[in-house]
């Protein structure tokens, strides 16, 4: 129940995430779903420390990225950053490290450190012209950084190049893109709103003309 509403019911998810900790806290599953519970819902804290439990019973490193994002959470990007240079980062897949990198520009951004957030997403992964799992969102961050440093023609560069790999959505890629070219959407649906409500009173007014005309020839029935 965790893994199906943790995208659209968090809070649900999280809710039974609690509960299946109270009847099973010793299965390491359990303590990895309920962080990742915890984290969807913000509760960064509970996050952080369920991983932690979860990775003490597996002896696994694949949490240490999402650890580290929580600590951002928390506050405390140094500590992010202490993280990344650990030497559990050596023992992560390439989907964890480029995960790690992405942790890292972030708490370079917290504290400030536009530039340094910048190159270090910078890398092999992100030159890469292959599409993979983690590729829109690491151009996407990259083009994002771009535009909070003023680089505005290169952000929409990775921004429409983030477009092309995003082939799930999994970004506001395409809505970024349009915004820095000024293109501004219309909502149809709140203008086939105000249609219908036209219509309504032109119904109305109809109703309200034979009413009348039916009004009088009644009228005139009692005349004769």
């Amino acid at each position: 129940m965790v893994a199906r509403l943790i995208d659209e019911e968090p809070e649900h998810a999280y809710a039974y995430s609690r509960v299946a900790l109270r009847l099973a806290s010793r299965v390491a599953a359990v303590r990895e779903a309920a962080g990742f519970a915890a984290y969807a819902t913000q509760k960064y804290g509970e996050a952080l420390a369920e991983f932690r439990a979860a990775r003490r019973m597996t002896g696994t490193v694949e949490l240490w990225p999402l650890m580290a994002d929580c600590e951002r959470g928390l506050g405390r990007p140094e500590k992010a950053l202490d993280m990344a240079g650990a030497p559990e980062v050596q023992k992560l897949d390439k989907a964890g490290q480029v995960e790690m990198r992405l942790v890292a520009a972030g708490a370079r951004r917290d504290m400030g450190q536009l530039d340094a957030a910048i190159v270090t997403l910078q890398s092999s992964e992100l030159a890469s012209n292959s599409v993979q799992p983690w590729t829109a969102r690491l151009r996407y961050a990259y083009a994002d950084a771009l535009l909070a440093a003023g680089r505005e023609g290169e952000a929409r560069e990775w921004f429409a190049k983030a477009v092309e790999a995003d082939r799930d959505g999994s970004t506001d890629a395409s809505d970024r893109l349009a915004e820095l070219d000024g293109v501004e959407f219309t909502d149809a649906f709140v203008e086939d709103e105000g249609d219908e409500d036209d219509e309504d009173v032109a119904v109305a007014a109809d109703d309200t003309d034979s009413a009348e005309q039916a009004e009088q020839a009644e009228h005139g029935d009692d005349k004769d």
